[in-house]
């Protein structure tokens, strides 16, 4: 499949996906700061699925009915800093215990 990771998308995501042998364009990597409706109209001229972790996109995909080639949020909470390749902060034992994690 092909998607477009809007820059807030965590590279370990990205990477997971990626490795899975999906096409990922990552906004991080070419594109840094553009507005949402720039990011959304760069996945429906590239026929990509877009994935973000930002609602805002719900907007102008529900709100506004602009058209897309359909829109992933991603919520992370619950997985470990070490596997999101963070350092700090450390999550608390109630929310490792109450929050399984999703990614390998």
């Amino acid at each position: 499949m092909r998607f477009l990771a809007d820059e807030g998308v965590d590279g370990t995501i990205v990477g997971s996906i990626r490795g899975n042998g999906h096409d990922v364009r990552w906004m991080a990597e070419e594109l840094q700061g553009a507005s949402d409706d720039v990011i959304l109209e760069a996945a429906v001229q590239n026929a990509r699925i877009l994935i973000t972790e930002d609602k805002d996109f719900g907007e102008l995909v529900y709100r506004q009915r602009l058209y897309h080639r359909g829109v992933v949020l991603v919520r992370v909470d619950g997985i470990s800093n070490e596997k999101k390749g963070l350092t700090s902060p450390v999550p608390s034992e109630s929310t490792k215990q109450n929050s399984p994690e999703r990614l390998p």
